[in-house]
């Protein structure tokens, strides 16, 4: 017998012929203060390895798959994205040891290698090449952690794009193991000591095999690796295990004389930092920041002082130098005063006080001795996004890269006792991206505030409202959005296409304020700004509902969930990537108890009452005409469990109005929340989207590029 109709899954009519599962439906009713809220596919919530739910999968897969294989040019655009990417990448450098760290990608490896060379100015060699883990590109790096002298590398392996690592030990020199493998751990990067003969991570309990992409990670402890020693055996060096919900993270900064430990508790956006003293034996775990009033985030110990980036008093963020030993506010040194443009990292390079910073959402950069005299700024290549930085105290060069909507990631040398930059590494992009032009405009939101948007397209398009245009935003977790270069972009584009991307409120691009906007009962304020960009597109010629199409990833598929449902009759077209769907359960399931700082809980009264109205799958009505919708996500996704979009294609497809577009769903196997993705399915999933996104806009593929 057919398995899809062995568990319950009949097929029945769409447009476009497409014959949609009929997924069955059950009685499961939750009450929330009072509330009913029915939740009919809460039976797509169980592992994938079930055999209904893999039914489930393999029947939406082969009608969303059926339809995709039918768009004519689907073949000739996937292989223009591929030519299109196909030069030479490289990562920022690292320096360590008098060696030099960097991973480099020749264009179509489904994973970047990793390489080391003798100098800043010598030739690499391969260290590690991910490419060698699996046949099929699915088994990634995750994590890279090296030793002082640069003669030991830690690195992860996570497989299908999980969050779940192991870290291996690695002679640099020889290739050879230095100790056994460390399994479960995630969300940390292997802390290796000043000695060089451990490392500090962050372990999770062990779960079942079945539970292992789902169930809520709880109770982490930071331990100690020494290298030769059974990971069993590893040390416990901090936990919370009266707070099993609270994340703790480790880490150390260039110096190596401090563990830092970062506490988050679940519903605060700030944190709590303590720390144990490395240079005192045996030393235990202290408090430095005791109450989570603010973000507090160290970045240089020297002797009993440290220079802390922190939000305290300031929204857009200072630095300060604290007293380990006086550590309240009343004692703190301003060392870089807060100011209009957001502070987003700081390091301490030969000395010097390196300072990035957001000004309208691009990248400006400052040197300032570690007490806090301006030294120089340090000039930026354009307007666009600049990342790195790196190093350490006696290190005489960092680097960074950058890029924007029309360049390619860049790599520059920046000598720091010379305040001269350099370029290092510049790809060789295999079109000419002087075709296309940029601007930054801003949006008035509904609220009056001022949005960032930008967009990019060829030089000379016309505003008669005809252009298909691509609307991307995030809008959480204090995240920015800055310009980036996409070669998979300009394919879109050299169909004529737009591309636009919102700062919505709930980023981090104004700082704290920008951020907490639109957190908890106050959500709607994202969701708002992104309505409104969105109309600015429509009002200024650029295109009309029946060519826009929406997409967001994670956080911005419940951007796009939201929207959608909000406004259907805006979009022509809606991509909701491993999306956040069901705005009452989120928190049940692997990390995300965490996410409760931004969305609240479904616990607090007021908070379920936001959540209700927000939540994308409760707010799907029947006969109403939603945008044609492709949802993608991966089934061994177990950041955002990939339940939340089957629930909502499951509901999508039994509301959807009889005459309206299609409702499809791609679950990507062996793939998770994005991370480690190789890149032939990279490549695949851009096509998909790209091609539904055009056959539903009435446009053809064009026969040549």
């Amino acid at each position: 017998m057919n398995p899809v109709v062995l568990f319950g899954l009949l097929f029945f009519a769409m447009p476009d012929q497409i014959e949609y599962p009929q997924t069955k439906k059950g009685d499961v009713v939750d009450t929330y203060h009072g509330v009913k809220v029915p939740d009919p596919y809460r039976w797509l919530e169980q592992p994938n390895t079930e055999p209904d739910v893999a039914a489930w999968i393999a029947a939406q897969n082969a009608v969303s798959f059926g339809f995709l294989d039918k768009i004519e040019g689907r073949d000739r655009l996937y292989n223009e994205l591929r030519r299109r990417l196909n030069f030479e990448r490289f990562s920022v450098p690292t320096l360590m040891g008098g060696k030099v760290f960097y991973t480099r990608n020749d264009g179509l490896q489904n994973q970047d290698v990793l390489y080391v060379a003798d100098s800043v100015d010598a030739p690499g060699r391969v260290l590690l090449d991910p490419n060698t883990f699996s046949e099929d590109g699915t088994v990634a790096l995750s994590g890279l952690g090296l030793s002082e002298d640069g003669k030991t590398l830690v690195y992860g392996k996570s497989s299908a794009g999980s969050d779940w690592t192991t870290f291996y030990t690695m002679d640099v020199a020889t290739g050879d193991e230095k100790s056994a493998p460390v399994p479960w751990t995630k969300f940390s990067e292997p802390q290796v000591d000043r000695e060089g003969k451990g490392f500090y991570y962050l372990r999770w309990p062990k779960p079942t095999e079945s539970d292992q992409f789902v169930s809520a990670n709880k109770s982490p402890e930071i331990r100690y690796h020494a290298f030769g020693v059974d990971p069993d055996e590893d040390r416990l060096v901090y936990s919370l295990p009266d707070k099993p919900d609270w994340f703790i993270g480790p880490y150390m900064d260039g110096t190596r004389t401090t563990l830092w430990i970062i506490i988050h508790e679940p519903g605060s956006i700030n944190n709590t930092v303590s720390y144990i003293d490395l240079t005192q034996p045996d030393a235990k775990a202290q408090p430095l920041f005791s109450v989570a009033d603010a973000d507090y985030t160290p970045i240089y110990r020297e002797g009993d002082s440290v220079w802390v980036m922190t939000t305290k008093d300031a929204p857009t963020g200072k630095i300060v130098k604290v007293s380990l030993k006086e550590p309240s506010a009343e004692d703190w040194k301003t060392v870089v005063p807060a100011g209009k443009d957001t502070i987003q990292a700081a390091s301490v390079v030969h000395h010097r006080l390196l300072v990035t910073r957001m000004h309208d959402v691009k990248t400006a950069a400052d040197v300032f001795t570690v007490e806090g005299e301006r030294l120089t700024e340090i000039e930026m290549p354009g307007p666009g996004t600049a990342s790195g930085f790196s190093g350490q105290p006696d290190d005489k060069v960092t680097f960074f890269s950058y890029t924007d909507l029309k360049t390619p990631a860049t790599i520059y040398k920046y000598d720091v006792a010379e305040g001269k930059a350099e370029v290092y590494r510049k790809p060789d992009v295999p079109i000419d991206t002087d075709r296309y032009e940029t601007k930054q405009v801003f949006v008035t939101g509904k609220d009056g505030a001022r949005v960032p948007m930008f967009l990019v397209h060829r030089k000379g398009i016309k505003l008669d409202g005809t252009n298909p245009t691509l609307l991307y935003g995030y809008g959480g977790f204090n995240v920015s959005l800055q310009p980036w270069f996409s070669s998979a972009r300009t394919v879109w584009m050299d169909m004529g296409g737009v591309w636009a991307m919102a700062n919505i409120r709930g980023g981090g691009e104004y700082g704290k304020e920008w951020h907490e906007a639109a957190i908890k009962t106050n959500r709607q304020r994202a969701y708002d700004d992104f309505i409104a960009c969105a109309e600015w597109l429509i009002s200024e010629k650029y295109t009309k509902p029946a060519r826009l199409a929406v997409q967001g990833g994670s956080n911005g598929g419940l951007l796009v969930g939201a929207v959608m449902t909000q406004r259907p009759e805006l979009f022509g077209v809606a991509v909701p990537e491993v999306g956040v769907m069901d705005m009452l359960r989120f928190n049940q399931f692997t990390i995300g108890k965490a996410w409760e700082s931004d969305y609240g809980s479904p616990e607090n009264e007021e908070e379920f009452k936001a959540l209700l109205r927000i939540s994308p799958y409760h707010n799907l009505k029947p006969g109403v005409r939603y945008p044609a919708t492709l949802v993608t996500t991966a089934d061994t996704d177990d950041r955002v469990v990939p339940a939340h979009s089957f629930k909502f294609a499951a509901r999508l497809q039994e509301v959807q109005a009889k005459d309206g577009p299609p409702v499809l769903i791609r679950i990507e196997t062996s793939a998770g929340h994005g991370g480690g993705k190789p890149t032939t399915k990279v490549l695949e999933e851009v096509r998909d989207v790209f091609a539904f996104i055009l056959h539903e806009m009435g446009i053809k593929i064009p026969a040549s590029f």
